[in-house]
């Protein structure tokens, strides 16, 4: 499988990276090695192997769901600068497009 320029360029813009255009041929090419490691995982027969969620047979211990601690949020709120419906507001750190 073999990137485009225009797929890279998506690529790097979605992961907020800057690549210059000089790099794109040795960067495409890492990109299809590692495509290509995926299309042979793809390829292997897993038709016979049961999913399993770790490699070893246990089980997790469970506890019961019970509140175990006061309800103290007013407390812990009561210092913020800003709080909204019992929510913390705080100023916006991340600029979108427009």
């Amino acid at each position: 499988m073999s990137l485009s320029d225009k797929e890279l360029k998506e690529i790097a813009y979605l992961a907020r990276i800057n690549i210059d255009k000089k790099d794109f041929p040795a960067l495409k090419a890492e990109l299809d090695q590692i495509l290509n490691l995926f299309d042979k995982l793809n390829s292997a027969d897993t038709d016979k192997v049961e999913a399993m969620s770790h490699p070893l047979n246990l089980s997790q211990p469970t506890r019961k769901d019970v509140v175990t601690e006061p309800d103290q949020r007013s407390k812990l709120q009561a210092s913020a600068p800003l709080v909204k419906s019992g929510l913390f507001i705080v100023p916006k750190v991340i600029e979108g497009e427009n």
